[in-house]
Order: C-alpha cells, then structure tokens, then sequence
C-alpha cells in the first residue's frame, strides 16, 4: 500500500543528495600542493594551470581545443556568440533544463524554440526535433545531455545535416557520457561544460570551458571572453570578462585524473539502484538509450506521490532534489513566448514527477541501501 508509515530515528546518519566532503577529503594532499603552487608563482589570471587543464581536458574529450571561461552559463553563451549564426537565428532546445541553457540563447542574440523530450531518457527527442524543423527554419540545435544521460545524438545529428542546422551541446551534466564509444560534447560545432562544484568535474567555485575542433570558434571565444582582446592592449570588439581562474584550474586538473574512476563509481550505484527497485512499479527508473554509456550526474527517478515520498525520505534522514519542477516554457522569464500547459507533454510529466536520489562516488553500500529500503517500505514492498 502506497504511503507505509515509516520509522524515525535521531541515531540515523544522514544521507545527502551529494556528500563534496568525503571527494574533498580523499584529494587534500594533491589539491593543496596545486593551490601551494600557484601561490607559490602568483599567476592567479591566465596562469601556467590553466593552460595545462586547457590542454588535458581538450584530449580527455577527444577534440583539440578548449577555453577556460568564469562559469558554465558563460560557456554557452560565449559559444553561441562565436558561432556568429544569422541574427535573430532560431534555435532548438529542450524545455526541461536548468535557464542556464536558454539565457545563453537570448544572451547571444537569438531566438528560443522548444522541442520535447524522450519520456525515457529525458534527452531531446528526436521526432519532436524533426517536427520543429519542418515547421520553422531554425539554424542551430542545442541538445541538453540532461542528469548525465546522451541525448540521440546519431539522430539529431542526421537532422541537423537534414535540415542545414548547426549543434552545439550542452554537456555541463554529463562531464564523460558516451554514445557509441565517442564523447558527448563532441558531436556538434562546439560544447559548453560547467564545473560547478556539484558537478562530476566541479572546482572550488564556479568555473566553465567551451570545447571544439574549429580552431576560429576557439580562438573567437578566448577572444570574447578576455574582453575582446587576443593581445594585451588591442581590442577587436566589446567582449566580457570570463576567464578561468588559475586556482580552479589548478584544482581542476587533480580531479581530472580522478573522473572516469568517479564516473565508474556512479553508473555502481545506479546498477544497485535498478537492480533493487526494479519489482516496484510505482518507480519509474531511467532508461539508458542503446548505445550510451551515462555518467549519472542525477539519478532520478518518476513517481506520482512525489511530495509524500520525499516526506518519508526526510524522516529517515535521506535527501532528495527535484531537478526540475517548472519546465522552461512555463517560467515567468518566457511568458512572452505564449506556450500554454500541454504543449510538451513529456517534459511538463517529468517536471511534475521527477525526483533526485542521493547519488555520488563516494556514496557507501549501506547508504544506497537504506535509500532502497525506504523506498520500499513505503510502496508497501518487503525489504532485501
């Protein structure tokens, strides 16, 4: 019976949703020596460690160039703004992400559409793409690689070539996805990444970076983001001020070595997790599209009670997240765009459904297992 009463007690650890504390622990020695180091050479702007990072993430995505910006929503921006599309151009995007992704779009001069997402894997659909491109003349395409899951991106690549439209990827959840044994970010023009520091690849503050293989998109965006400027005092154009902090990188680049370890770490606990709950049909659990190899930044599952779970999961001590509950077409922030309840039906069901279970590497058997549990006693079902 949905709704089981469960038992509390104030001897109960916590579970977070994310735990940085123990990642943090695990990393004092090599971090602190990164940070002793720029301290040690004082180039805290455009120092020696952002260069390297630069470097070593660019070939740990499988492309030659990267550029360290301020944060991930400058990434996108900036790399929109240096693909220097057809002003007012269209783009197509999801409706299910963080704003982050269509503030870029309007941030760059352009225009926003939306299409709906797979009710599975939460990424773009790729039949409502197709629709959108045969009712609009769009120039671009900005598939968001939601929670750590790949969108299609075989299909919307196919379209995009169908339709003459740029892509450019939205990889600031899934830092090490793979389709087909090729990274997400590296499908379209160029890719914007976010090191938040919840994320898989997260520094000590905000941080971001744009990766590509066109060396001109490259060198546009370096050039935007240091105001607009590629030498010291000449200055090509009105650019902004966003660059990647030497500390950060410095940072960055010690967890780098330790991102596809994390990555392993977390598709572990999200086998457990399919594995334990997959007799409990009130869980919808995410699907993995054929081919893909998720990171799982969130694992999130669809339940139709979802306040009450997350109540009983409160009370034994366990965090959860809703990631998102207002889908971007309904936000006050684009009640200008006139797109009513029902429009995406699929993004608008998870909104309502979606709910985040603790998920990090260095989660501990019997933490996943107290979540299980929970969940299972209060569907009604027995424990493991």
């Amino acid at each position: 019976m949905v709704g089981v009463e469960t038992s509390t007690s104030e001897t109960l650890t916590p579970i977070p949703l994310v735990n940085l504390h123990r990642q943090i622990a695990s990393l004092q020695e090599p971090i602190s020596a990164a940070i002793a180091g720029v301290m040690s050479r004082a180039d805290f702007i455009h120092g020696k460690a952002v260069a390297e990072f630069e470097t070593a993430f660019a070939q740990w995505v499988g492309l030659p160039y990267c550029v360290g910006v301020g944060n991930g929503t400058d990434a996108l921006t900036l790399m929109l703004r240096a693909a220097k599309l057809p002003e007012k151009s269209v783009i197509v995007t999801t409706p299910m992400s963080f704003i982050a992704t269509t503030e870029a779009v309007s941030a760059a001069g352009y225009q926003i559409a939306f299409a709906d997402i797979d009710p599975d894997t939460y990424g773009l659909s790729a039949s409502a793409l197709e629709s959108v491109l045969a009712e609009q003349r769009a120039s671009a395409i900005l598939p968001v690689h939601l929670y750590g899951q790949s969108c299609d991106m075989l299909a919307i690549m196919e379209l995009a070539s169908r339709y003459q439209c740029q892509v450019f990827e939205d990889v600031a959840q899934a830092h090490g996805a793979k389709l087909n044994n090729q990274s997400v970010g590296s499908f379209g023009r160029a890719s914007a990444y976010s090191f938040y520091p919840g994320k898989n690849l997260g520094a000590f503050g905000d941080g971001g970076a744009v990766v590509t293989a066109d060396p001109d998109l490259a060198e546009e965006v370096r050039k935007l983001a240091n105001h607009g400027r590629l030498s010291k005092y000449e200055h090509l154009c009105e650019g902004v001020n966003s660059r990647l902090d030497t500390l950060q990188a410095a940072i960055l680049q010690v967890k780098l070595a330790c991102i596809d370890q994390w990555n392993a770490q977390r598709r572990h606990w999200a086998a457990q997790y399919h594995q334990m709950l997959a007799d409990v049909s009130e869980i919808k659990l995410p699907q993995v599209l054929l081919g893909s190899e998720p990171v799982y930044h969130l694992f999130v599952i669809q339940v139709e009670n979802r306040d009450a779970l997350m109540q009983a999961l409160k009370q034994q001590g366990i965090a959860s997240g809703i990631h998102y509950p207002i889908p971007l077409h309904r936000q006050p922030a684009y009640a200008h765009l006139n797109l009513p309840v029902g429009r995406f039906p699929n993004a608008e069901k998870l909104a309502s459904q979606a709910l985040s279970l603790p998920l990090f590497p260095e989660m501990l058997e019997e933490e996943c297992l107290r979540v299980v549990q929970a969940l299972r006693t209060f569907y009604g079902y027995s424990p493991l």
